[in-house]
């Protein structure tokens, strides 16, 4: 039998063994958040440079976010 555990950042993992993940905090983790609305003001794709790459950041007409480097 196997625990499962959601694919969730949010929580810290510790491993017992190697195949059973333990959720051994659920504190979520301060993570600095940003509204896609601030982000995009209005637009529907932005670029995002990191380390001399550029990324592009876009909005799906589904509403969803892709992003392409």
């Amino acid at each position: 039998m196997t625990a499962h555990t959601p694919n969730d950042f949010r929580y810290r993992v510790r491993r017992v063994d190697q195949a059973v993940p333990v959720r051994v905090d659920r504190t979520p983790f301060s993570v600095r958040t940003l509204s896609s609305n601030s982000l995009f003001q209005g637009e529907h794709e932005i670029g995002i440079e990191h380390h001399g790459a550029l990324y592009r950041l876009k909005i799906t007409r589904q509403g969803k976010l892709i992003l392409n480097k």
